[in-house]
């Protein structure tokens, strides 16, 4: 047989760590175990019932055909709602691009922009497939790293330090996957201040979870904060984590006319156009009533909070309290060191999340694979029954050490 030769851009990335973690909950959920998985981020909720008629009423319309690479006059006039009305952001139909997903149109944006010798700075903790991306379109990912003593955020001078002629560009997340944390709109100015004296930097703001809020401050776009940044900055967002529509595939951004029609010249050689049905149903999604949306919130944030109270009591392990998203990032630097029943030495949390899998069922995913230890990611979009169940097993396992 003729070996095949893969390309670089497959060989130099992994597969995603969250992605290979909820594979590993499913495969011993699938030879009997008794898990608990914590490792999804994906809504538990059904998507609401209002916006899967109108994707069933699109069907029987016959609505089943190609549309425009940038998505329907429906779902852009939808996101164009959605942006003017919740963070004053105006956006002509060349701003907007719609994609198989968030994860798609980032990836596009990266593939469209970024050559070997280009920088892209990535403040640690990330979500685990930024770096991946960069290095599949030949960039170099700088990451830094973000304390959490200042709540994992990028301070302006981190970021002053960080950018050099070869930046092109930085990545934000808020509210952070993994850790929950966002951005206050003084801070988004404070970093807006030094890409302004840094016109070759472009930003990709990742708010794919911020409807999701719990903060005492409001929910800001770095480009409602600092607009003068319009012609460089691209914000990312979709339908999936608000709406429970993460099977439904459509992520969406604003932007510059220039990276955006370059993105949709390349979606129309990779996919042509997202799902038209799923497009009907997001453009329900957004203009239609937001109560489910509230409802959901309102749960997540009493999971949230409730496992965020049950992991602090556990000596050895410390949380901070999330902004937003359904994540918890404890930090188990007081467990390192310590020895397991069987007599293992807990090195890294690597190692401590394996206990908690082999031990007590526990899925989780450790904090190296978002780029800061000693951390560990749980995901809260799940059961309080489930929650509950988790954290009673996290207490056990962690007593158990010596």
């Amino acid at each position: 047989m003729t070996a095949i030769k893969l390309a670089r851009r497959v060989t130099d990335i992994k597969i995603s760590p969250s992605t290979a973690a909820a594979q590993r909950a499913r495969d011993l959920k699938a030879e009997g175990r008794d898990i608990v998985d914590l490792t999804v981020g994906e809504p538990d909720f059904d998507t609401p019932a209002a916006i899967k008629d109108v994707a069933i009423a699109a069907i029987h319309a016959g609505d089943t055909k190609y549309t425009p690479v940038n998505g329907t006059p429906a779902l852009r006039g939808a996101i164009r709602h959605d942006y003017r009305s919740r963070l004053k952001i105006d956006a002509a139909d060349n701003r907007i691009a719609v994609g198989g997903g968030g994860k798609q149109i980032l990836f596009l944006a990266f593939m469209a922009t970024v050559e070997a010798g280009d920088e892209v700075i990535i403040p640690a903790p990330y979500w685990v497939s930024y770096p991946d991306m960069v290095i599949a379109n030949g960039g170099t990912p700088v990451i830094v790293p973000c304390a959490e003593a200042n709540r994992f955020k990028l301070t302006p001078a981190a970021l002053e330090a960080a950018i050099t002629p070869a930046t092109r560009w930085l990545v934000l997340n808020s509210p952070s996957n993994p850790t929950g944390v966002a951005y206050t709109p003084d801070e988004l100015r404070a970093l807006g201040e030094v890409l302004l004296r840094h016109p070759h930097v472009l930003v990709l703001s990742d708010e794919i979870y911020d409807r999701i809020w719990y903060a005492d401050f409001p929910a800001a776009s770095i480009l409602t904060v600092v607009p003068e940044l319009a012609d460089r900055a691209m914000i990312v967002n979709g339908v999936s984590k608000s709406y429970a529509m993460t099977g439904w595939r459509i992520g969406y951004a604003v932007g510059p006319a220039p990276l955006i029609g370059a993105i949709n010249k390349l979606q129309s050689q990779m996919s042509s156009c997202p799902s038209s049905i799923s497009q009907a149903a997001a453009a329900a999604a957004l203009t239609g009533p937001q109560d489910s949306v509230d409802e959901t919130v309102v749960q997540y944030r009493a999971r949230c909070d409730y496992a965020y109270a049950r992991l602090n009591a556990i000596p050895g392990l410390s949380c901070i309290k999330p902004d937003g998203a359904f994540y918890l990032y404890p930090n188990c630097a007081g467990l390192i060191g310590k020895v397991t029943p069987s007599g293992k030495v807990i090195e890294n949390d690597l190692d401590f999340v394996i206990y908690l899998l082999e031990s007590e069922g526990v899925a989780g995913i450790h904090g190296a694979a978002y780029g800061l230890s000693p951390y560990f990611r749980i995901s809260t979009a799940t059961s309080m029954a489930v929650i509950t169940d988790a954290c009673d097993r996290i207490a056990r396992a962690c007593a158990a050490l010596t």
